[in-house]
């Protein structure tokens, strides 16, 4: 586990080394300081915005888990998204452990007796 761990740190800061390269490579006039690292993973280092932060974070809308990150390296969760996925997996769940289960049987006090 603790190998995992340190792979995915080691993605992450060459992720971020690899987009701070584009931009320094890049002619002043040209930085625009967001794009992708290797056309794949999203990077973003300008100052961000509410509206950039709730498109991100918070667009009931869209049907898309990950967004692209509002600042930095990687991609950012849409909540609304991941809770509905997360509660329709439940439901899902639910319905075949039930089905597994066979009916109920009722049990009423007076056969207890």
């Amino acid at each position: 586990m603790k190998d995992l761990y340190r792979l995915a740190r080691t993605a992450v800061w060459l992720a971020f080394f690899g987009a701070l390269y584009q931009e320094l490579k890049k002619p002043d006039a040209e930085r625009t300081w967001h794009g992708k690292v290797a056309g794949v993973v999203p990077y973003d280092f300008r100052l961000p915005t509410f509206e950039r932060l709730r498109a991100a974070y918070w667009n009931p809308e869209s049907d898309q888990i990950f967004s692209e990150r509002v600042f930095g390296v990687g991609w950012a969760v849409n909540l609304p998204v991941a809770a509905r996925r997360v509660a329709a997996l439940v439901d899902q769940y639910a319905d075949a452990s039930c089905s597994l289960r066979g009916p109920k049987k009722r049990s009423s006090s007076r056969e207890s007796e």
